[in-house]
């Protein structure tokens, strides 16, 4: 714009929504990497927030869990002032996570938050990790269910259960259990004893990509609710879903990708 032009040239501000991956910094793509550096701003999920470092200059806006809405609208404010904002979701942000959120958001906010600059940078999500040092068990079609009924209703977490496994499909579990919902994970698994092989395996991936991550791979026949937490990720195989035992090294989990008999 010229000097003598009229009006004030309006600034657009950009929110980046970026995935963390699973846990350590050696899961963080550059491209979320350079997201967290750019921005003038972080939102998100406490324990998500502390896996970044601090910066100097960078303002940090922390918020509990079940306040995805208001988070993302904060944020959203935030970037139409004209800043650079990032907010961080753990994994994907595109899966269960607050790319939805703050995209819901848009739909129900004002109409300047339709022109902000949206980035969604995808991460590494809790089942891509699990299944990483598994083996291959998402080798063949597969799908991921999340077990919270804060947001639907248990029937339609049943339902979906019993037709998934009617379908062949590998499943992975997402919020397997709270301590609000400290029955539904053992529900889940009665339910797909009634569909599937008690030799299907199930492995139970507790904070993989971090430390203190754990992997453990049991057939669904011993599978119980008390083996996961919310910092779980469960799969559950197929009936083609199979286990190559190695000796002096883990067995191997995987689906093999013909089916059908092809």
């Amino acid at each position: 714009m010229n000097a003598g032009s009229a009006g004030k040239l309006s600034v657009v501000g950009k929110l980046s929504v970026v995935g963390l991956g699973p846990g350590e910094a050696r899961f963080l793509t550059p491209q979320a990497q350079a997201a967290l550096e750019a921005a003038d701003a972080l939102y998100g999920y406490i324990p998500y927030l502390d896996r970044v470092p601090a910066r100097d200059g960078q303002t940090r806006h922390a918020s509990d869990n079940r306040e995805e809405l208001a988070r993302a609208g904060a944020a959203l404010a935030h970037a139409a002032s004209g800043a650079q904002v990032a907010m961080v979701s753990g994994g994907d942000p595109g899966v269960f996570a607050m790319a939805a959120a703050v995209i819901e958001a848009i739909e129900a906010g004002p109409d300047d938050w339709r022109e902000l600059e949206l980035e969604i940078v995808p991460g590494i999500t809790a089942m891509l990790a699990v299944a990483a040092q598994a083996g291959a068990p998402l080798g063949h079609d597969f799908c991921a269910i999340s077990l919270s009924d804060n947001l639907k209703p248990w029937e339609l977490i049943e339902r979906r259960l019993s037709l998934a496994a009617q379908a062949g499909f590998v499943m992975a579990f997402y919020n397997p259990v709270s301590k609000a919902r400290p029955h539904q994970l053992d529900t889940a698994f009665d339910i797909l004893r009634d569909e599937l092989p008690a030799s299907v395996p199930v492995i139970f991936g507790r904070a993989v990509g971090r430390a203190d991550e754990r992997l453990a791979v049991v057939p669904l026949s011993e599978a119980r609710g008390d083996m996961a937490d919310m910092a779980t990720c469960i799969i559950v195989g197929s009936v083609e879903t199979r286990i190559v035992e190695r000796p002096g090294r883990p067995a191997l989990v995987y689906t093999p990708r013909r089916s059908g008999g092809r």
